[in-house]
């Protein structure tokens, strides 16, 4: 049958055939039947749809705003760290001239002072004479800094006093290598091979970089 026939025969059933109505109760039944059967997998209706955006919206804002949050926590929480540290190795340095308690053990043999710091210390401090690079050993000490002890290794350059704190590395109070300068005193800070190392002195900032870079230089296998 082609589309022509097909259309014909339409024409002559709706105006030929006979139409009943259904019963008033049949077609309320129906009625009732159909509202209740909503597809489960309907697509949202376009309220549903801009709630939706709304809460995903204000979702994603937090999630963004959590991690601006701990990013900015974490980078001023190092940096108030690392300026607490560099004010107690000052300090440190500061004390030890002012009470003329530079060293405990007052030799520039790396073999005599090392080995002064066993049984005091948990943890064997690295030690170096640097006396044919103008950095002569003075001997080592004692002290105490973020809330545990440290060996303190004395330096001297022509007149200068330099201090070298030394401590094991610790997961929640170590920093990478950094450079401060603070009242008049220049600090530099490493780790290498699970120590973390401050040197301070009043020299200027490149003597003290040359010095701590000759230090690092002698652990180097």
């Amino acid at each position: 049958m082609d589309n022509r026939e097909d259309t014909e025969l339409t024409t002559i059933i709706k105006a030929q055939a006979t139409y009943y109505e259904a019963p008033k109760n049949l077609r309320e039944r129906i009625s009732a039947v159909l509202d209740r059967a909503e597809p489960e997998n309907v697509a949202p209706k376009a309220s549903q749809w801009a709630e939706w955006r709304q809460w995903w919206g204000m979702g994603a804002a937090f999630a963004a705003g959590m991690m601006l949050t701990v990013a900015i926590t974490f980078i001023y929480g190092v940096s108030g760290q690392q300026d607490r540290l560099v004010a107690q190795v000052i300090d440190s340095h500061v004390r030890s001239l002012m009470v003329a308690h530079l060293s405990d053990v007052t030799s520039s043999d790396q073999h005599t002072v090392k080995p002064w710091f066993s049984g005091k210390l948990t943890f064997s401090p690295p030690v170096y004479d640097l006396a044919p690079d103008e950095f002569p050993l003075i001997g080592g000490r004692l002290d105490y800094i973020d809330e545990h002890p440290v060996a303190a290794l004395v330096y001297r350059y022509h007149l200068h006093t330099i201090n070298v704190f030394i401590w094991p590395v610790r997961t929640n109070s170590s920093v990478a290598s950094s450079s401060a300068s603070r009242d008049g005193f220049n600090v530099t800070a490493w780790t290498n091979e699970g120590m973390q190392f401050w040197a301070v002195s009043d020299i200027q900032s490149a003597d003290l970089q040359r010095f701590t870079q000759m230090l690092r230089n002698q652990s180097k296998p």
